[in-house]
């Protein structure tokens, strides 16, 4: 092209970069740019906003800001596309703060008028992040401004407020779309009707099934799926199959999707005829399980503790199926420790990283489980150490796993120590580590120490929950010190706390032993009805 006398048009040039992108070559797009600029080749902005596309699909998004000085250096105006491309860069870095703060800047020194796109990126992004409030608030400015929240925008919100369990606020904004004469999509109902089945307002569900089909938008397969899902998670397997049956009359074909959902609805009953029989059917109708119906069935095995099935399903994948991901060497592993096979255990990892497959923190928490849990402690504490070393992959959770493991297997002064020195490595105890080094206390009979750590937990900012105050009333009752047990029931009814099963268990014992006790806690009586 660079040889052809006269230069090919600018067009062809940005079409060359623009299929480079899609092919995921960027760091070539990043030299045949570089050569096109030292070789005096025209320049537009169409170029230079794949280049700044380019630079955020590599999670660069600080170099795509760097191309901003050649619009300038050139005299290119800024345009929306570029802003709206930045804007995406950022939040695939997890860089909200940034963003949000760039959007604001465009809007505030009107550097260019953001479109529909904008919106559409930068409420999707937060949306996406748990920020359900600003993403609202959002649709809130538009509805006020010159550009119009269209349907996928409305989509968006329905979407963040359901997920973040908002199910009024989804249905109050879905009745306004309906009442402004904004064209609903499937996708809308189907946002909707998944929030509402994870809430099992089935009622509700009913009736947007009959609007859809009044408005001739029949539920695709996606809608019917989520409903399928909602009614097997809540045991409502008749209701599940009815739906699966007129989804299959009125031609809406199951597909893997749907089929998984139903396999895993059987699963969670511990159902394991039925969910193979199922898996099988899928096969039979030429429908090709992915790898994630055998993670299901698999898990649904191990959970059923049956492990040669799981095996053999395992090794079925191996030969015919998909390849196995880190999500199936991570259950079969956690399957294998449940019933003590860890010379397997061994085996599988080693086959697990011969393939290329690294272990991510929850596979370490597994591995780590489980070693304490078989009382192979200093394989535990090898792995821990080499964790320790990389400084890679750790995080509260994996100490908490450490300092629960060494306290159950009678290691406490151990886990103290890593406890303490949480706070040097930059890390702060949650509510759950708290818990187990109390737990651990309480089990060596150090109910001191562990009423202490109490109040040291409250002490900085973290607040017991009800496990917290079980496992403390478990602690002293255990060691008859039903005194202060009484006292630390008093708070937890004061808190709307109550006691487990284990609890109850416990005092039930101890009142049996001695009556008076009764009388010592009247407002564990008044407070939880037994």
């Amino acid at each position: 092209m660079v040889r052809k006398q006269p230069l090919p048009s600018v067009f062809s040039f940005s079409k060359l970069l623009k299929t480079m992108v899609n092919m995921k070559h960027y760091s070539s797009v990043l030299s045949l740019f570089r050569e096109m600029r030292k070789l005096g080749i025209p320049i537009n902005d169409f170029i230079l906003n794949i280049v700044i596309n380019n630079y955020c699909l590599m999670h660069c998004s600080d170099c795509g800001f760097s191309v901003l000085a050649i619009y300038l250096k050139k005299g290119i105006p800024f345009n929306v596309v570029a802003f709206s491309t930045l804007l995406r860069g950022l939040f695939a870095e997890s860089k909200i703060k940034d963003a949000v703060n760039l959007f604001k800047k465009l809007v505030r020194e009107n550097i260019c008028e953001p479109n529909e796109v904008t919106y559409l990126t930068i409420m999707n992004g937060l949306s996406k992040r748990a920020h359900t409030q600003k993403t609202f608030d959002l649709l809130k400015v538009m509805e006020q401004g010159s550009v119009k929240p269209n349907t996928r925008i409305y989509n968006i919100v329905i979407d963040a407020l359901c997920k973040d369990r908002m199910i009024d606020a989804a249905i109050s904004l879905f009745e306004e779309m309906k009442q402004k004469g904004m064209p609903l999509t499937v996708i809308t109902y189907n946002v909707l009707i998944d929030g509402l089945c994870k809430f099992g307002k089935w009622e509700k569900v009913s009736t947007l099934f009959l609007e859809m089909i009044n408005l001739n938008m029949y539920p695709d397969v996606h809608t019917l799926t989520m409903v399928i899902d909602g009614l097997y998670k809540e045991g409502k397997i008749e209701d599940a199959e009815k739906v699966m049956r007129h989804m299959i009359e009125k031609g809406v074909e199951p597909d893997v999707v749907t089929y998984n959902v139903i396999v895993d609805g059987y699963c969670l009953r511990g159902q394991m005829d039925r969910a193979r029989r199922i898996f099988v059917s899928m096969i039979d109708k030429s429908i090709e399980p992915n790898i994630f119906s055998y993670n299901i069935l698999i898990n649904g095995y191990c959970k059923k503790k049956k492990l040669v099935e799981a095996m053999h399903l395992f090794r079925e994948i191996s030969r015919n199926g998909p390849k196995p991901n880190i999500v199936t060497y991570m259950t079969i592993l956690q399957g294998l420790f449940e019933v003590g096979r860890t010379d397997i255990v061994q085996k599988l990892f080693a086959e697990m990283l011969s393939i290329g497959l690294r272990p991510d923190l929850c596979t370490n928490r597994i591995l780590l489980r489980g070693y304490f849990q078989n009382g192979l402690v200093e394989n535990a504490m090898l792995l821990f150490h080499e964790l320790e070393k990389k400084r890679e992959d750790i995080d509260i959770e994996l100490y908490t796993v450490i300092i629960d493991g060494l306290c159950k297997n009678g290691q406490l002064d151990k886990a103290h120590a890593i406890f303490e020195k949480l706070s040097l490595i930059g890390l702060f105890p949650n509510v759950i580590t708290y818990t187990t080094i109390i737990n651990g206390l309480c089990l060596e009979g150090l109910l001191d120490e562990a009423k202490n750590m109490l109040r040291k937990m409250e002490d900085n900012g973290c607040s017991p929950d009800n496990y917290t105050y079980n496992v403390i009333v478990r602690g002293f009752l255990k060691f008859g010190k039903t005194s202060e047990m009484t006292t630390f029931l008093k708070e937890m009814t004061e808190r709307g706390f109550s006691c487990d099963a284990s609890t109850v268990k416990l005092l039930i014992a101890a009142i049996a032993k001695d009556p008076s006790l009764l009388n010592m806690i009247p407002q564990f009586r008044l407070g939880n009805k037994m």
